[in-house]
């Protein structure tokens, strides 16, 4: 440690120090432009003003470098602060997009509640838990099983339309085959003037089509105007009994060839099988309906 004449001595240097600046400021600021302090800071800054300007001129590449690193940082730091902006808006809108879908399908099933009564069959709510992407138009898992009331052949309704029926039942969860898939059948009429019946069945090879066969010959169907909905009761060896006047699908194509030859047209689904989130499950389906056998259809 410093001893204490050391600490005295510099305490009076700073003093000194102190004082002459006090002085110099006085002085300077007090002298005409032309004093002798005004005369020495001139001749300082004609000497060092070559010195300065160099090393500016030399310390520019050093600036434009650090202020490239500065602005790049700041870029980036925008960058990812965008970054995340956008991804926060993008998970808002899958969940709105998503809300909006669901909203759909129940708006659709509320309607179809109205218009058929769908509560005097006991319809459980479920909700679509597993698709398997090899087999998307074949079946759907529900989170609904035999501890709900659920029971094998119950018709499926959902996005406003049937979409299917039970075929596999556990005590919390069920397959649901959908009308895509190949071994699905349901006798089904157009609602036209006569109100021609037949069995709605899948189209080979077309996941998004299905066939309306068995018609009459002369039956008077119209492409994209007439909607085709359960008959309500059985058609031969069909075996489930779906309510009536549930919706299925539109006719999208009555070719006069094909009804004469082939006794079919091509029926649109009404919901969409892909996007399926909710659907209704009706455990009484033979609640009120009609039993009336259809006649077996002859080639």
């Amino acid at each position: 440690m410093p001893d204490k004449k050391t600490i005295r001595r510099r305490r009076a240097i700073l003093a000194l120090l102190v004082v002459v600046s006090l002085i110099l400021l006085t002085a300077y600021f007090g002298e005409s432009p032309s004093s002798p302090l005004h005369s020495v800071q001139r001749g300082i800054v004609q000497v060092l003003s070559p010195i300065q300007e160099g090393a500016s001129k030399a310390l520019k590449p050093v600036r434009d470098v650090a202020g490239w690193f500065s602005s790049t940082f700041h870029a980036k730091a925008q960058r990812d602060a965008y970054k995340k902006q956008v991804n926060k808006l993008q998970a808002e809108l899958a969940v709105a997009n998503q809300k909006a879908i669901l909203y759909n399908q129940l708006a659709k099933q509320v309607g179809l509640d109205n218009s058929i009564g769908v509560s005097s069959y006991s319809p459980v709510a479920a909700h679509v838990i597993g698709r398997d992407p090899t087999l998307w138009y074949a079946t759907v898992e529900v989170d609904k099983g035999s501890a709900d009331g659920v029971h094998k052949e119950d018709p499926v309704i959902g996005d406003g339309a049937l979409v299917g029926k039970v075929s596999t039942v556990a005590p919390n969860v069920s397959v649901v085959t959908l009308i895509t898939d190949h071994s699905f059948a349901v006798s089904a009429e157009v609602q036209n003037s006569q109100g021609d019946a037949g069995v709605l069945v899948p189209a080979v090879g077309d996941p998004n089509q299905l066939l309306l066969q068995y018609l009459p010959q002369n039956a008077s169907i119209q492409a994209g105007r007439d909607m085709v909905v359960t008959a309500g009761f059985k058609s031969g060896a069909l075996e489930s009994l779906f309510p009536p006047g549930i919706p299925i699908g539109q006719v999208s194509d009555a070719n006069q060839n094909d009804l004469i030859n082939n006794r079919q047209v091509k029926v649109s689904p009404a919901a969409d099988l892909r996007h399926l989130d909710f659907v209704q499950i009706l455990t009484q389906p033979q609640a009120g309906t009609r039993r009336v056998q259809l006649p077996t259809p002859h080639p």
